[in-house]
């Protein structure tokens, strides 16, 4: 880590003279975008693709958990493509600049600040993925775009990464000027298992409905294991959503079985003003958990629901309530996170519910092999039975919400048509595991063909089954 720092503020001073230095200076729309799953492992072994996408739901679990740092109105849409990959994410597209350079951003819900692949210089380290050529990763350009501005260090939008006390690091500037020309300071984010680093930039974001003028985005000149960008549609100021003013955001995510495939849903993003109570018709509603976190208000940043109730089959498991909710040191809760790909449970908690299903399911042998190459368990050998008894896993939200996923959503035949899986993760640490943070982190393949609605306006999350396409 320290040498992929070292290398991208060299990088980045040297590309920061080629950019424009910028400084700080109702109506509604809805956009549709495509949505798809993105290619991630550079491996065709099944249990190796399985194991390596286990391990990174894990390993996203621990970066998320140990974070650093009544108006009628008339609204539209705007509405993109989403698109599913074995990478383990679902990716959209987005054109930045003038005229518009269109790149493919994988979409985080985890996370907030939007970024790209940057300047002919970019460099991604371990990227040879499936269908990805490291040396012909699509970047952005900005000597091709007369928009491109640098942010400047006294710039507001400077301070949503770096905090209120950034002007402390504008060494070269005046407590009183106005005219500064000191950039930003550069960034350096963790992904779990990647890491991006770049410049600060202002750029337009257009879509063809309408373009976002001065909007804040990373100019990433190296990374590791990320190749593409991200677009973050977290809560903090500098996400998607904030930037954007959106009301609301929607997806489908199609099954994991399309990875690949070229087929997608549509991701729409509802702007405009006014908070409209009115609930989209079918979907059923659970209210974002609004505590504060004081002690860590980087937690601010995700999206919190209050889970009541685990069923497995009609029998509760008795998940103590400081799983359930996060107490005043931010431990504990469940967050919904677009970006992990199975959903994660703190050990106490995945213990207790994978014992549930191996009591209901005990007239199947364990699978102990492909547990052990595959990083999932409980798995169970079904050979030699004609049909399989799995039970139900339902989660019931605070509110009366219930979400009891379709079979294909936690359990899958692994390998062959003679083994099945629990698609839920934890960390193989005995005993604390990774403690602290969400207890319990709903990964996009529990999501799969469900309409998922974050109402922003009202503070709300809503889900209903829906076949995707």
């Amino acid at each position: 880590m320290a040498s992929l720092l070292f290398l991208s503020f060299s990088l980045l001073i040297m590309i920061s003279t080629t950019l424009t230095y910028a400084t700080s200076t109702a109506t509604s729309t809805t956009i549709k975008i495509s949505l798809s799953p993105f290619p991630h492992h550079p491996s065709s072994d099944l249990y190796q693709i399985l194991n390596n996408l286990a391990a990174s739901s894990v390993a996203r679990a621990r970066h998320l958990k140990h974070r650093n740092s009544k108006t009628n109105t008339t609204s539209s849409l705007l509405k993109t493509p989403l698109f599913p990959h074995n990478y383990g994410g679902y990716t959209i597209s987005l054109s930045f600049g003038t005229p518009p350079q269109t790149l493919t951003f994988v979409m985080d819900t985890g996370s907030s600040l939007s970024w790209f692949p940057c300047t002919s210089r970019y460099i991604c380290s371990q990227c040879a993925f499936p269908n990805v050529d490291p040396a012909k990763i699509p970047i952005f350009s900005p000597k091709l775009s007369s928009s491109t501005k640098l942010l400047g260090c006294k710039n507001l939008k400077c301070s949503w990464l770096f905090g209120p006390d950034v002007e402390s690091r504008c060494r070269d500037c005046e407590p009183t000027s106005k005219n500064c020309t000191q950039t930003c300071p550069p960034y350096l984010i963790q992904y779990g298992l990647g890491s991006t680093g770049g410049l600060l930039l202002v750029e337009n974001l257009v879509f063809p409905q309408k373009t976002f003028q001065d909007f804040l985005v990373g100019c990433s000149i190296v990374s590791n294991r990320q190749p593409a960008g991200i677009a973050g549609f977290g809560r903090s100021a500098e996400s998607l959503p904030s930037q954007l003013g959106l009301k609301k955001f929607s997806y489908c995510l199609v099954s994991r079985r399309l990875d690949d495939t070229g087929v997608s849903s549509n991701m729409l993003l509802e702007t405009g003003s006014g908070s409209g109570d009115a609930k989209t018709p079918g979907l059923t509603y659970t209210p974002f958990y609004k505590k504060q976190f004081a002690s860590s208000p980087v937690l601010k940043e995700f999206y919190y629901v209050t889970l009541r109730k685990i069923l497995v089959g009609d029998k509760h498991v008795k998940v103590p309530y400081s799983f359930l909710v996060p107490g005043s040191d931010g431990n504990g809760g469940t967050i919904v996170d677009s970006g992990s790909t199975f959903t994660f449970m703190e050990r106490p908690v995945f213990e207790l519910v994978s014992k549930e299903f191996q009591k209901q399911m005990g007239n199947y042998s364990r699978a102990r092999e492909v547990e052990k190459i595959s990083g999932l368990a409980p798995c169970f050998n079904i050979s030699g039975h004609k049909s399989i008894k799995v039970p139900e896993l339902i989660f019931r939200f605070k509110g009366g919400a219930e979400m009891a996923l379709p079979l294909a959503n936690y359990f899958s035949f692994v390998g062959d048509d003679k083994v099945v899986c629990l698609m839920v993760v934890t960390d193989n640490v005995v005993g604390q595991g990774v403690r602290g943070g969400p207890a319990i982190i709903l990964g996009n393949f529990q999501q799969q063909n469900y309409y998922i609605e974050f109402d922003l306006a009202n503070e709300r999350f809503g889900f209903a089954k829906q076949t995707c396409i």
